[in-house]
C-alpha cells in the first residue's frame, strides 16, 4: 500500500473511530437516566470490552513479556485515565466545560510533536487546531456555563492530558521493535490489554459490586421510545468502546498522532448531532456554526500537517501499518 492510499484509509478509520466514540454518550445517558452511576457505567463499558477482547489478549499474550511499559501505560491513561477524569470532572463543572477542556488534546499533541518530538508542524496545522478547539467552544456552548471549579478544571484538563497519551502510545508501538527484535506490537493486541488494565483500575475506582444491577433487566427511555437496557450497553461495549478503540488506534498508526487527534475532535460534534436525532436534544445556531468549524479545522490540519517521507508504509503484524519516516528512539 503507498503512502497517499495509506493516508485515506487512515482517515477514514479515524472517523469510524470518531462516529464509534461519538455514540457512548447517547447510548449512556438513558442508562444514567434509569438509575445507574455514571462510573458504574463506565465500568460496565470498559470491562466488557475486556471480555470481549480476551481472546485477542490470550493469542497475543507474549505482549507482556515483550512490552509490560506500554500495555499499562496504556491502559492506565488511554483507557482508565481518561473515562476517571473526565467523569469526575462532570461532578463538579459542567458537562460543556469539561468536554471542551478534554478536547484541547488535539493542541496538547501537537505541542508534543513540536517539542518533544522536535517535528515541524505548519501554521496551517495549528489553524487547523485553533479552529477546531473554537468550534468545539460553539458546539458546547461553552458561555453557558462559566462557574468553573479548579479542582474540575483541573480533571478535565487531567482527562485532556490522558488522551494525548492515547494519540502518543498509539502512534510509539507502530514503529519500533520489541527488546528481543520481534518487530512492533499488533495494535489489536495493545488495545486487548489495555482494556483489561483499564478494568481493574475502574473497578477499584468504581465498586461495581455497589451497582443497581435490576436497572440491566429493564428498559430505558430514548426520547421518549423504550429501549432495553441490554441493547444500550452491547452498543456502548461493541461499538462504542471495542469497535472505537480498534479503528482509532489503527488510525493513529496509518496516519500521526497530530493528523488523528484533530480528527478526533469531530467526536463532540458526532455526538451532538446523534443526542439531537436520538435524544431530542435540539441544536442551536451557534451548535450547527461551531459543528462547520471543527469540520473546516479538521479538514486544514490533516491535509497540511507534514507528511512522512514518499514511498510503501511498512505493514506490522496483522496488516497493521505504520507511515515510513517515523523517528526512531522511542519506547
Amino acid at each position: 500500500m503507498h503512502a497517499s492510499q495509506g493516508r485515506s484509509a487512515g482517515l477514514g478509520l479515524a472517523l469510524a473511530s470518531a462516529f464509534a466514540f461519538g455514540g457512548s454518550g447517547v447510548a449512556a445517558k438513558p442508562l444514567i437516566e434509569a438509575g445507574l452511576d455514571p462510573l458504574h457505567v463506565v465500568w460496565l463499558r470498559v470491562a466488557g470490552a475486556a471480555l470481549v477482547m480476551l481472546p485477542v489478549a490470550w493469542r497475543h499474550r507474549a505482549l507482556v513479556r515483550e512490552r509490560p511499559v506500554l500495555l499499562l501505560g496504556f491502559g492506565l491513561l488511554a483507557v482508565a485515565g481518561v473515562q476517571a477524569c473526565y467523569f469526575a470532572a462532570i461532578s463538579r463543572i459542567p458537562v460543556g466545560v469539561a468536554l471542551l477542556v478534554e478536547y484541547l488534546a488535539p493542541a496538547l499533541v501537537l505541542g508534543w510533536v513540536r517539542f518533544v518530538q522536535r517535528r515541524p508542524v505548519t501554521r496551517a496545522a495549528a489553524l487547523g487546531v485553533v479552529l477546531a478547539v473554537g468550534g468545539l467552544a460553539c458546539v458546547v456552548e461553552v458561555w453557558a456555563g462559566l462557574g468553573f471549579d479548579a479542582v474540575g478544571l483541573l480533571l478535565a484538563l487531567g482527562a485532556a492530558c490522558c488522551q494525548v497519551g492515547y494519540f502518543v502510545l498509539s502512534d510509539q508501538g507502530g514503529g519500533d521493535a520489541a527488546p528481543d527484535g520481534s518487530g512492533p506490537p499488533n495494535p489489536v493486541g495493545v488495545i486487548a490489554y489495555g482494556l483489561l488494565v483499564g478494568a481493574l483500575v475502574l473497578t477499584a475506582v468504581a465498586r461495581p459490586w455497589t451497582m443497581d444491577r435490576s436497572v440491566l433487566g429493564g428498559d430505558t427511555v430514548m426520547d421518549g421510545t423504550e429501549v432495553p437496557a441490554w441493547l444500550l450497553l452491547a452498543w456502548i461495549v461493541l461499538l462504542a468502546t471495542v469497535l472505537a478503540y480498534v479503528t482509532g488506534v489503527v488510525s493513529v498508526r496509518m496516519l500521526s498522532p497530530a493528523v488523528a487527534g484533530v480528527v478526533a475532535c469531530l467526536e463532540a460534534v458526532i455526538a451532538t448531532v446523534l443526542a439531537w436525532v436520538l435524544l431530542g436534544e435540539h441544536l442551536a445556531a451557534p451548535q450547527l456554526v461551531g459543528g462547520a468549524l471543527v469540520l473546516a479545522g479538521a479538514l486544514i490540519a490533516q491535509s497540511a500537517t507534514p507528511r512522512p517521507a514518499a514511498g510503501p508504509v511498512a505493514s506490522g503484524p496483522a496488516g497493521a501499518e505504520a507511515p515510513a519516516g517515523r523517528p526512531a528512539g522511542r519506547s
